[in-house]
Parts: structure tokens; sequence; C-alpha cells
């Protein structure tokens, strides 16, 4: 196995449903990992409810050469008339908090889930909330932990 160096290597999942959205997500995001020093691949999925398979898939297919460290996971919900933003909302959730317990994996959910669309862009922008670095920010800190406790192959 190839040694790793002490910075974290991580996975950012973006589902592009609203694309624009995703885009100032991913900026703050990537910035923050950047500033961190931690390098990092990008994935796009359609939507939100794609990301908690491709985290499987991603956790499934590691090899020595590609190992990531920790998982950002990138997109927005937001309600509409319908009862699909709760099905949504509630499934990919639960399917990533399980996924991060039963892999005992690193994740920085930034998946927004919000009523409208001012809601979502006052989370999105890196001049607001930037809810994508505060995301990247978990991960990084979540990998570092699993790092204390033994839980890498370094």
């Amino acid at each position: 196995m190839t040694p790793r160096t002490t910075k974290p290597h991580l996975l950012v999942i973006e589902a592009r449903f609203y694309a624009d959205l995703a885009d100032e997500i991913v900026a703050g995001a990537t910035a923050e990992l950047e500033a961190r020093g931690a390098s990092y691949d990008r994935i796009a999925v359609p939507g939100v409810l794609e990301i908690p398979a491709a985290l499987a898939m991603a956790v499934l297919s590691q090899e020595d050469e590609t190992r990531y460290d920790g998982y950002v996971l990138l997109g927005c919900v937001i309600r509409g008339e319908t009862s699909h933003y709760d099905i949504v909302a509630n499934e990919s959730a639960r399917a990533v908090m399980t996924l991060s317990i039963e892999e005992a994996i690193a994740v920085g959910n930034g998946i927004l889930t919000v009523e409208n669309g001012d809601q979502a862009w006052a989370r999105a922008r890196v001049s607001g909330k930037n809810k994508g670095a505060v995301a990247a920010a978990a991960a990084f800190e979540m990998a570092m932990l699993r790092k204390r406790f033994g839980l890498t192959d370094e």
C-alpha cells in the first residue's frame, strides 16, 4: 500500500438537480478543503436521493490508490406542493446516517432541506451561511477523528 500524507483525501458528492445552487455550495466546500490543505475528487449525481447510493458505491469500491478519508455530501431539497420533499429529505438523511454509522465513515452532510429558493440561497451562498464550507469542515474534522481512533490505513 502506498503511504498517505497526513492531510485527508475526500470525495465530494454533489447533487446537480438545482445546478446553480450546486455550483455555489460546491464553491464553498472546495474552498474550505483547499484552505485546509486537503485533496479531493468530485462526482455528480442527478439529485439528492441518489447521494446515498453514490456514497455506498464509493465506500464499497475503494482501492488503496483511491482511498477516501471522508465524504462531503452536497445538494438541496426545496419543499414543493407534494409530499415528495418529505420522502427525499427523510430517506436521503436516513440512508446517509445509516451508512456513516455502519461503515464508520467520515461524512460532512451539506444537503440543504429548505422551504423555498430564498432559504436555499441564504444557506448556499458563499457570502452567506456557506453551508458547503460547513459540510467540508465537518468531513475534514471527522476524517481526522477517524485517524485519531486508528480507523485509517496509514
